[in-house]
Parts: C-alpha cells; structure tokens; sequence
C-alpha cells in the first residue's frame, strides 16, 4: 500500500428508502463498494468497514483507504518462441505486432523471459501496471454499489436539468465523498459529491451540515443532525427505549425481529412513548389485536407476565415534542377504528358455525388441477383417517375427521379473509365457540403447524394426525402434478411441509413409516395425479439428510443411516449414534472397507447366489471360519437390533473383523466350479445383509 492513506466516507442522500429493504440496501451499498475497493488495491482486505442506513441515506466509512493504490508487476504470456523468433533469433513480425498492441516495440526483445509453456518455450513480458487512482477507483465502486442493491422496485424520475431521466430505488438528492478531509471528485445519479449532507427533516439543528472529514459523519449527524445514521446503533437504542417503557409499566413489549427492523428503517431518531386503547377491545383473541397493531400501524403491544395482551401499547415516534400528548393522543385515535374493525369481525363470524360454513369450501378454488377447498378436505379427512387408524383406533380417528372436516373452513370467515395470517388459530377460536371441544378445537388451530423452523407441534395426538394429513395432502397432490421445487424457487412451501412432516415423526416417535404414510395419501387423489411415491420419498429424505448436516452429524454418518430409507425416523439419531461409536472401534474401518468391497463383487459378478449357505462346499479354512463366525455373530446382533439396541448391534459385528480379512486374503470368490461361486456369493450376500441392518456401512469407508 502507497502512502497517503486515510478513512474514507461516502454517502448518498435520497427520498425515503422502503423499510422492509433498508438493511439489506445498507448491507449491501456498504459491502460492494467495500469489496471493490479492495480489489483494486485502494484498501486493505481488513480494512474496517462501517455501514450507515438511515430512511434517507446509504452511508459507508472504510477505514486505511489510499489516495492511489500500489502499482503491480504483471508477466503477460506473448506466444511459443517458435513463433515469435525466427531461424536467427530475430523477432518475427507477430512478436513485433503483440508488442506493439501492448505498447512495446523492439527495443523490448532483449529483456523478454523465456520459460517452458507446456512441452514448448514461450515468451513472456514484464511490465508494471499503473495503481489506480482513488477518484477513478471509487468511481468504478460506486457504480458497482448502485448497480448491485436488491432493490425491491425501481422508479424512474426526472433530473434536476428538466431533460434527463434516471432510475434508482427513490431520487437522490445528493451525494458526499471525503477521503480525510478532501472531497473525492465522482458522481452518481446526476449528483456531483461534495461535503454536505442533511439532517432530520423536522428536527435537525442546521438546515444543511458541513462535514469537516471523513471520520466527523456520525458525530455530526448525531449533534446537527438529530439523526442516528447507524442501523445497528438506532435498533439498539429502540430496543434500550421499549424495554425501559415496558418496564416502567411493568410490560414486556411483543418480541418480533422482523418488526424491529421495520420500525428502526422508518425513523431517523426514535421516540418511544406509551398509548392506551379501551379494554373493552381485550375481548377480540389478543392475536387478532396484536397483528393488527403491528402489521397495520407498527406498534408494539405490550403483555403482562403471563403473555396476555393488555390494554396498552408502544409507539415509536420520529419527533420529539415537549408536550407528546398530541402525537400519543393522534396514534389513539388512529387505533381505535383498527380494533373496532377487528371486533366487528370477530363477532359476525360468531354468528355462523364452522360446520355451516364448510358447505362453501365447495366454491373456492385450491388449485387449477386439484379442485376446489371443499374436494381438498375430503381428501384431508381420508387421509387423517387412514393414519389414525394406524395409530389410535376409533375415538382418535373420529376426532381427526372432525377437526379435519373443520380446519379450512375458517378460510371464509371474515377475520381471516382481512388477516390471512390467522388462518387456522380463528379456526380454533371459532370451533370452540361452537362447543366442538378442546380436542377438536386445537387441532383445527395447530393443523398448519409447524409453520415455521423451531415453530411448536400440534398439542394433541387428534392436531398431529390432521396436520401430517394436511402436509401430505398438499406434497402428494403438488408432487402428483408436477409442481415440484426448483432451485430457490418453492412457491408451495414444499420443503417446510417436508420438514414439517419429519419433526412430526421424529419428535412424536411415531410408530408409521414414510412410505406408508405416503401410500395412504395417494389413492385418495383418484385419476387426479400420477402416483409420486418415489420422487417424494426421495424428496423428504434428502430433506432429513439435510437437517441431520446442519445438525452437526457428518456427511458419511449420515449417508450411511439415511441411505436405507429407514421408515420410523424416530429411530435415525439412535442409529447415527450407532454408526459414530461404530466408527471409533478400531475394526471399523477394515470393515467398512470390506462391506464396501462385498457389494462391489456382489453387484458385478455375472453369477447368482445360492439361495442359502451350504455348509458342506465351505471348503477353505477360511470361508469356514467366516461361516462359523457369521453364524455365531448374526444372532446376537439381530437380537441386539431387534430390542432396539443399535449401537451393541454394531459392536458386535467387531468380531467379524479377523474371518473376513482372512477371507479375502485366502479365498477366491469366482471360483471355476459354479456351484463353490454361488455359495460363496451367499455367504457374502448373507454377511452384507448381516452387517447393514444398522446401517450401510459401506458409506464409511475412505473414499
């Protein structure tokens, strides 16, 4: 790095920025023109990086940033020295016309390199490229930058000059670049930079702030500004300010990231500040007010110890008035109207059962190839049925068919036709309202469940039959039509509904296997589909085998265990436990080399097994003692395997290690006599199947 090194600090001044993008963009506008100036030698690969976003500015300080980066030495390849020197070891025209392009001439032949290239020599020029400069170099990042934003969706707008147009997230009004104290000469957006910004619309304490350099941005924009530019910074102190109102309450605030992020994006200077809403409201389910004060308005209710939702809530204001009552009376009265619309919902809904309302399912559309909402819960039902059946009998099968007859009906209600989100949770509202009972009614609230990573389970066994129904409804028919997930792209959430589908499984141990579950959902489709089965199995063990990675097993643990399509996967961390203390026995590896090589021969050989073991053509010492040792070993680790004990199953395989490479070593498996081959291959069959019951212990062996 050249001298003349100092911090640099560029920052584009524009029209409010969308809120739910502004971290990214910030992110983004930050590590982009970070990153380029880094590649082009301007700084340093760990120089410090500060990103600032703010509602009305894209800011970043890089720490260390050159005036001019370093020049480079640089050996350019010109061609074969066959081609560029003639009989005499004079330059040929080709060579004079490469120079030429690259800014050489003649005079440059005596100090070219001659190295091997290949089976042939070449030569080679030395030069020295220029550093860029810094004002050509943040020119170049900047572009990058802009070019580079997620931005959600562009606009189009007219320049200052009345004859040019642009396009960009919002309009930009201006545009500062200080490297140290001195103004980098580049320009963005019709803007030419300077060194001066602008403060909080409204309470900023100088119309326009003069930065001295680089490193005065947030300090000045703190004290003339009265803006916080940094995201991170702003969030913590809207955090610090809701815990303390909360807490001089004796509240705790909603905990929502997504809100927080939101919020923090929509102030340059946050204002918390305590309001009411009559209590009368508190009689609508505190999910329906909650949402309605966050998604609608951007406040934070505030619950009591126990996690109900009181009668008071939070705002984040971007002013600070002397006297807030105005704006805190203001954000009352906004409010009101939302909680009276919710309470209205809430009580005509009331009016009419769920029961009466499944009728309409029958008029509304699931899918253009899958029918409609009402033919979709005929098929749900089927399905609860069936595996309630295989899990509980009569009484749990009725209660599944009736919370599945009930899950989709909340779909026509008001409540959910304003608040899509609360489809499912006024289901179970609703059925409880209509005397159908706390099994019922919380298995119509939880059959969407899970609904996210780390979301709970259904509460009760009738809730876990009605939402596996519901996810293998949705993954059979989407699978059976070819509307599978591609790349990134998931529009049906298929992968969650897998994932799903194996929580469910695991957590709640139960006794049903993958493919019985998905050969129960299948024929209820009819001709609607093609039977799927395959590709979907294939789907939701790909997805365990992705979860058990993140996990932290590893990937041959893994792939040894998932390999099998072991079908209660309740059982899989016990076999993963299995394989790991299987892998620290020192006979594992020998073995799993040798199950490796068993299916190798076994896969290749052009002959059949004998159908069993004959004792009496176990000729070799060899094949005897691995016979002997196999019959002696097979019943105990079946019996092990078969009380649920993997992991002892596994380790009494260890004994196998000794006759099997005995085996190898003196044996030869294609012998010439036909009826000694096909034994033999029984005996390996019969070992292969003996050693894999735990797991495919091939899949351990180095690769």
């Amino acid at each position: 790095m050249v001298a003349d090194v100092k911090n640099l600090l560029v920052e584009l001044f524009v029209e409010e920025l969308p809120p739910k993008a502004l971290r990214k963009l910030g992110e983004s506008f930050a590590g982009t023109l970070a990153d380029s100036l880094r590649g082009q030698g301007l700084a340093a690969a760990g120089a410090a990086v500060t990103p600032y976003a703010s509602p009305r500015r894209l800011a970043v300080h890089v720490a260390g940033v050159a005036a001019k980066a370093a020049d480079k030495p640089l050996q350019q390849k010109l061609m074969p020295v066959a081609v560029a020197l003639d009989a005499s070891g004079q330059p040929t025209p080709a060579l004079l016309k490469k120079l030429a392009a690259l800014g050489a001439d003649a005079s440059a032949v005596p100090s070219l390199q001659r190295k091997p290239d290949g089976k042939a020599e070449a030569l080679f020029l030395d030069t020295v490229v220029p550093g860029v400069s810094l004002a050509e170099g943040l020119q170049k990042a900047l572009d990058e930058a802009l070019a580079k934003l997620p931005i959600p969706k562009v606009m189009t707008y007219q320049l200052a000059d009345g004859w040019h147009n642009v396009k960009f997230v919002r309009p930009a009004h201006g545009l500062v670049a200080l490297h140290g104290a001195d103004v980098v000469p580049i320009s963005t957006l019709g803007l030419q930079a300077g060194r001066t910004t602008h403060g909080h619309r409204f309470e900023a304490a100088k119309p326009l702030i003069e930065l001295a350099d680089a490193d005065a941005y947030a300090e000045a924009l703190a004290h003339d500004g009265a803006v916080i530019a940094s995201f991170d910074a702003r969030r913590a102190e809207l955090v610090r300010q809701l815990q303390a109102a909360a807490g001089r309450e004796g509240l705790k605030p909603i905990d929502d990231d997504a809100l927080l992020d939101e919020v923090t994006a929509l102030v340059e200077r946050p204002n918390v500040l305590v309001c009411r809403f009559e209590r009368e409201f508190l009689d609508v389910p505190q999910e329906c007010l909650i949402l309605t004060m966050k998604a609608n308005q951007k406040y934070f209710p505030l619950l009591d110890a126990a996690g109900r939702l009181t009668d008071r809530f939070l705002i984040v204001s971007n002013i600070r008035p002397e006297d807030a009552s105005a704006v805190t009376s203001g954000n009352e009265r906004v409010v009101r109207p939302r909680l009276a619309d919710a309470k209205f919902f809430f009580d005509q809904d009331r009016k009419k059962t769920l029961a009466s309302r499944v009728e309409g399912l029958a008029k509304v559309v699931y899918h253009g190839k899958l029918g409609t909402q009402g033919e979709r819960v005929e098929r749900v039902r089927a399905i609860a049925r069936a595996i309630a059946a295989a899990l509980g009998g009569g009484e749990l099968a009725a209660q599944a068919d009736r919370a599945a007859l009930l899950a989709k009906a909340d779909l026509l209600t008001d409540m959910v036709g304003e608040f899509p989100e609360l489809q499912g949770i006024m289901g179970g509202y609703y059925a409880r309202h209509d005397g159908e009972g706390d099994v019922v009614a919380e298995a119509v609230e939880d059959h969407y469940k899970p609904r996210f990573a780390g979301d709970e389970l259904p509460r009760n066994p009738a809730g876990v039959v009605v939402a596996l129904a519901d996810k293998l409804e949705t993954l059979v028919g989407l699978f059976g039509i070819g509307q599978l997930p591609t790349g990134d792209k998931d529009p049906f959430a298929l992968r969650r509904h897998a994932l799903g589908l194996i929580r469910m499984l695991t957590e709640r141990a139960l006794p049903v296997g993958v493919d019985a579950l998905v050969q129960a959902a299948v024929p209820v489709f009819g001709g609607l589909i093609q039977d799927p089965s395959a590709a979907l199995a294939d789907f939701v063990y790909d997805r365990l085998a992705g979860q058990l990675r993140e996990q932290g097993y590893g990937a041959q643990e893994v792939d040894a265990v998932v390999s099998l399509r072991p079908q209660r996967l309740a059982e899989v961390a016990q076999r993963l436990q299995a394989v790991r203390a299987f892998s620290a026995l020192p006979e594992s590896a020998s073995l799993a080399a040798a199950n490796k090589r068993i299916a190798n021969i076994l896969k290749k050989s052009d002959a059949a097994p004998a159908a069993a073991v004959d004792a009496a053509l176990l000729r070799e010492p060899a094949e005897q003692q691995l016979g002997a040792a196999l019959a002696a070993v097979q019943p105990q680790a079946d019996a092990l395997f078969d009380a649920g004990d993997y992991t002892g199953s596994l380790k009494a395989l260890a004994a196998l290690k000794a006759p099997v490479d005995a085996f190898f070593d003196g044996v030869m498996v294609n012998a010439d006599d036909a009826a000694l081959r096909a034994n033999r291959l029984a005996l390996l069959a019969a070992l292969h199947v003996a050693m894999n019951r735990v797991a495919d212990l091939s899949r351990l062996a180095a690769q």
